[in-house]
């Protein structure tokens, strides 16, 4: 279109104005998600008491405990293997981690991860490549989300799933999350298409944590976010791109 000059304008005009189209219509669905998500919440109590919210608060406490625990022990170990602490590593990036707990979206603290990661000794040139491809094909808190949500709703709809379609269900997950946007609510649109692949899973049991999904989003973004930066710190280290001297001296 650049090539065709005027002729051209008239169709990047047109493109425009659709983004423009697009991005308020987006603004107005993110407005109007809460009171969505607040009415099937007080569906459910409405219909089955508070009772049903010990399994929902079961649910969000395994999740966030399982992130917890990645985090720490695998994570961590695999950090203790290229040199470095992940309880640092955590307090070096804490004001980044801050703006993702409180965007709920990875994405937000994109640019200021990637210029910590070259200040702490990481390849600018790994830097550029790990982080923003990890966004799409390393969030490990979307995986464990869609895994762990998948089998409550089965649970919850007295569906017995064999061990073979639980790891169908496994592989799938980590197939859709591949494609998943780091972005809020991103990973319960990857649960839908996840189910959708799975049929002995319907995905009308989404409904039943469609109220807890937000509160679930922090964790996912925050293990995503973790995740993507001590990756690069390893993929710095396979590719013999890693200041040592440096990552100590800024991680004390």
């Amino acid at each position: 279109m650049t090539h065709m000059g005027r002729a051209g304008q008239g169709v990047h005009m047109f493109i425009e104005e659709c983004s423009h189209i697009f991005f308020a219509m987006m603004n107005t669905i993110m407005k109007v998600a809460p009171l969505g998500a607040g009415g099937a919440m007080a569906f459910t109590i409405g219909k089955y008491g508070v009772a049903a919210l010990k399994p929902l608060a079961a649910l969000m406490g395994s999740f966030y405990l399982t992130c917890f625990l990645f985090v720490v022990v695998v994570l961590g170990t695999i950090a203790l293997l290229v040199g470095f602490n992940i309880f640092k590593f955590i307090a070096y990036i804490k004001e980044e981690l801050l703006t993702v707990l409180g965007t709920s979206s990875s994405e937000s603290a994109l640019v200021p991860l990637m210029r910590k990661l070259e200040a702490m000794g990481c390849s600018k040139s790994v830097v550029g490549l790990v982080v923003p491809s990890g966004y799409s094909f390393n969030l490990d808190g979307t995986n464990i989300y869609l895994t762990m949500a998948a089998l409550f709703v089965a649970q919850a709809l007295d569906i017995e799933l064999t061990f073979t379609q639980q790891i169908t269900l496994l592989g799938v997950a980590m197939l859709t999350s591949k494609g998943a946007s780091g972005v809020t609510g991103a990973g319960f649109i990857t649960l839908a298409a996840t189910l959708a692949v799975v049929p002995s899973v319907p995905v009308a049991g989404l409904a039943l944590i469609l109220g807890i999904d937000r509160f679930m989003s922090e964790a996912r973004a925050l293990t995503n976010f973790v995740g993507n930066g001590v990756a690069a710190v390893v993929v710095s280290k396979w590719e013999k791109e890693l200041d040592h001297e440096k990552m100590k001296e800024v991680l004390g």
